[in-house]
This record gives structure tokens, C-alpha cells and sequence, in this order.
């Protein structure tokens, strides 16, 4: 089963974490995880560039480590970069010891003040503790762009389900689909008078 949307249940487990900004403005937020790849983050950032939008890059520390020149381009477009942890762990199956080892691994590479869990998974403990450092920052729309089987219906559902301080999470990766329609999405949003913001 997709989940679009994070369950309600999920936000009153983390109350402090960001999902949606609190606006009635047609304003939207672009973040992307997983990154960065030369692959996918150079056409990306073109694009924003050509739109004239900023977005979050939650990074994750081996990519970054990978690709040390990238990081330092996003930034120079006027992007924010967060911290997606250093090996992509998933916060149920790991200790919280080693969950905040390797996000604190990661924060020299990417951020020390924003993060965003990978897979949207902390356990409570994990949660208390991130919150003491971290702007923790969640998602309102999920597309599944990182799943190439739901192909061009990435775009159908982010279109449907986009509303005033929307913050929509994309991925980063070659083997995602979001370059396919990203463009297309900016220009139906804006022709439904939404404005593009970056979060800090």
C-alpha cells in the first residue's frame, strides 16, 4: 500500500517534527533525499536554477563523501543542505546509539541543524534525542518517485494532492523518476498560482 500522506498517528508520535508548513499561502517546498549523484543532481539543480527555485537537499554522508564536489555546487546555487544520515539507516531495526552515531557522522559532511530520517523511521527515543540538535523535517506529500514501476503517476498524485505549505519530498538518484516531470509539475503548479519557498 502507498502512503501519500503520513498517518496522523505519525505526527502526534513526533509533535515537533515539520510535515507541513502552517500557511494559507499558495506557498510549496521542494526538499530531495539520498543524493548527491552527478547523475541526477546536476540535471536537477538546472532545472530549479531555470525556474529560479531553492530547494533542501537532505544529503546523506557516504554520497556526499563519494561525490565532495557536489555538495559544494548545491550549495553555491543557493540551496540547503540537510542531513539524511551517513549510511541511509533505518531507525526501527537499529540501536539508538548507532542511529545517532551515524547521523552525527554525517553532520560534518551535510547539516548539524536539519535532518530528515531516512524512510520517515525513528523510534521515540531516537526522536527525543534528534530533537535536542535537529530542526526535524517530515514531508505532506510522498510521490514514489523512487519507484519506477508507478512511472509518470508520480506526477498525477503530486498534482492531486498539493495545498498551501505543502512540503513535498523527492529523491536525488539516477534511478528515480522524477526527472521525467519535474518541469512539468513547476509549471502546472505555478499556473495554479503556487509560489516555491525554501525551508531553513
Amino acid at each position: 500500500m502507498r502512503l501519500y500522506r503520513p498517518w496522523a498517528v505519525i505526527k502526534c508520535l513526533y509533535p515537533q517534527a515539520l510535515f507541513r508548513v502552517k500557511t494559507t499561502e499558495k506557498v510549496l517546498y521542494l526538499t530531495f533525499d539520498d543524493g548527491p549523484d552527478v547523475r541526477s543532481t546536476i540535471p536537477l539543480i538546472n532545472i530549479l536554477a531555470k525556474n529560479s527555485i531553492k530547494a533542501v537537499f537532505f544529503c546523506s554522508g557516504n554520497a556526499v563523501a563519494e561525490n565532495p564536489e557536489l555538495i559544494n555546487k548545491i550549495k553555491s546555487e543557493g540551496h540547503i543542505i540537510g542531513n539524511h544520515g551517513f549510511n541511509h539507516l533505518d531507525g526501527f531495526f537499529i540501536s539508538t546509539k548507532k542511529y545517532l552515531d551515524d547521523i552525527k557522522r554525517a553532520s560534518s559532511f551535510t547539516s548539524e541543524s536539519l535532518f530528515r530520517p531516512p524512510y520517515g523511521h525513528m523510534r521515540i527515543k531516537q526522536y527525543s534525542e534528534l530533537k535536542k540538535s535537529f530542526r526535524i523535517i517530515m514531508w505532506d506529500i510522498m510521490p514514489y518517485d523512487f519507484d519506477r514501476k508507478f512511472g509518470i503517476r508520480s506526477m498525477s498524485v503530486t498534482k492531486k494532492l498539493i495545498r498551501p505549505g505543502s512540503i513535498i519530498v523527492f529523491h536525488d538518484r539516477p534511478d528515480c523518476n522524477v526527472l521525467e516531470f519535474i518541469e512539468d509539475f513547476i509549471l502546472f503548479a505555478r499556473g495554479e498560482g503556487y509560489k516555491f519557498d525554501v525551508l531553513h
